[in-house]
């Protein structure tokens, strides 16, 4: 007598105790195929899966395996609360990036109306988590690439209140403060410009590989974009304003250097939650 060998259906719980990555990737992973909230790969982890679900997740597993950022597989990353789209075009936000918001808030506190300019915007992560939390406030977002423009339009568009009384992100292309209208003045600019350098290791190594070098290194030292967002400062800054950059873990000092050098005041950096120096800035004389 032979009997036939039945299989057994995937289920959710199953695919996870499988996964070759990291548990949390593989709940990313598997809640973005089947349109799940977190919560449900735990009230559904023995349901049966059809193929279709079961191979597309397998398909984003083995691209994960390979190298490809969590973040562009899903299209999604989650930044300062919000919930921003992401491209090969664009950086992916990054948490630390979350600081540069915090400071730049806290220095447009007693001010009305105030005037946000955000270089090299990227998917629009700081000019939009900016604008979210600061609806009066008229931001304009630069970015030299086409690409990386139109996925910060999308996403202004969709995580803003049309009718913040700030109006809407003006969004531009430019290399820093080229097509910038020359009469225009800023209270706070803040940028998260490619600081890593052209040699530097980390650029073949994790998520770096998938996103735009263009973003990520000036193919320098990786201090010249931040030698051209200083220089330009002094004549788009308000009397007072201030200038905020992300840079490199051991660029600190530099950066306070050039600061110094273009006469800006009350110089310093802060310190992200891994105890780095991640962002540095100062104040124009008023």
């Amino acid at each position: 007598m032979t009997s036939a060998t039945s299989t057994a259906p995937t289920t959710p719980a199953a695919l996870l105790r499988a996964s070759p990555l990291p548990p949390p990737e593989a709940r990313i992973l598997l809640t973005h195929v089947l349109g799940w909230r977190p919560t449900q790969l735990i009230t559904r982890s023995d349901e049966p899966l059809g193929a279709e679900l079961v191979e597309r997740y397998r398909a984003l597993e083995a691209r994960r395996a390979a190298g490809e950022p969590v973040a562009q597989l899903v299209g999604a990353r989650e930044f300062f609360g919000l919930d921003f789209e992401v491209t090969p075009h664009v950086l992916i936000p990054r948490p630390e990036t979350e600081l540069l918001v915090e400071t730049a808030l806290a220095a447009l506190e007693n001010l009305s109306r105030p005037r946000v300019l955000d270089l090299g915007t990227g998917t629009g992560a700081i000019a939009v988590a900016i604008a979210s939390m600061r609806p009066d406030a008229q931001v304009w977002a630069l970015d030299h690439s086409a690409e990386a423009l139109a996925v910060a339009t999308r996403n202004a568009a969709r995580l803003l209140d049309a009718k913040r009384p700030g109006g809407a992100v003006a969004l531009t292309q430019s290399d820093w403060y080229d097509s910038l209208d020359a009469a225009l003045r800023f209270d706070v600019i803040v940028s998260n410009p490619p600081y890593i350098a052209s040699g530097d290791p980390h650029l073949a190594q994790g998520d770096l590989r998938f996103e735009p070098r263009g973003a990520l290194t000036d193919e320098a030292d990786g201090l010249s974009a931040i030698r051209a967002i200083i220089a330009g400062a002094p004549t788009r800054l308000a009397a007072g304003g201030v200038l905020w950059i992300e840079h490199g873990y051991d660029q600190a000092e530099a950066v306070r250097k050039l600061l110094t050098a273009r006469g800006f005041t009350q110089v310093r950096s802060e310190r992200d939650l891994a105890g780095i120096e991640r962002i540095s800035g100062g104040r124009l004389a008023g």
